[in-house]
């Protein structure tokens, strides 16, 4: 699929994406995209969040690609049968294992348990070998769990700003790939 042909819903997580966060950075780049906003980005609660991507999705005027990253990854797990209908695919990058209670902090608890059945859509995970918020082995078990693809990202930390991952080429490059996948 082209970009001119779905709408781009970017997912940010917690504390929303910074200015040279990629997923801000590929927000100002692709022509389709808009992101989700939250309420609240600090205290961020599982229904709302949920409740807003659903919102979102059901407003799209084009098929639905979701670009996520962290509790984001998260929210469309929660939200994903709700808005199989309209999703053509899910590019989800860092996803954390919010069932670690010693990963994550006190006010994303909330989020627990992760969803354990399959995707209704296309989806792939990337994930890095050193993130401190999910290990890699943990990240392999969630996407056998979800059915879908995994990216092995190396050690790149949380896949964000602090971890030195701005623009990120290498994710522009596969979530192209991503896209010229899906039907």
């Amino acid at each position: 699929m082209k970009i001119s042909e779905v709408e781009v819903l970017v997912v940010p997580g917690w504390l929303g994406s910074g200015k040279d966060h990629w997923q801000t950075r590929w927000e100002n780049k692709l022509s389709t995209a808009r992101r989700v906003e939250q309420d609240d980005w600090e205290n961020p609660e599982q229904d709302q969040w949920v409740g807003r991507l659903v919102q979102e999705v059901e407003t799209a005027t084009k098929p639905v690609v979701l670009l996520a990253h962290s509790l984001g990854c998260v929210t469309v797990a929660h939200a994903a049968p709700r808005i199989k209908h309209w999703v053509k695919g899910a590019y989800m990058v860092a996803c954390p294992d919010i069932d670690d209670s010693s990963r994550i902090p006190a006010n994303l608890r909330s989020f627990a348990p992760l969803p354990t059945s399959p995707l209704p859509f296309t989806a792939k995970l990337t994930a890095s070998r050193n993130d401190p918020y999910c290990s890699f082995e943990r990240a392999e078990q969630l996407a056998k769990l979800w059915n879908i693809g995994l990216q092995d990202a190396g050690e790149t930390g949380h896949i964000n700003e602090e971890s030195g991952q701005g623009p990120w080429p290498e994710g522009l490059i596969s979530f192209a790939h991503f896209m010229k996948a899906l039907r």
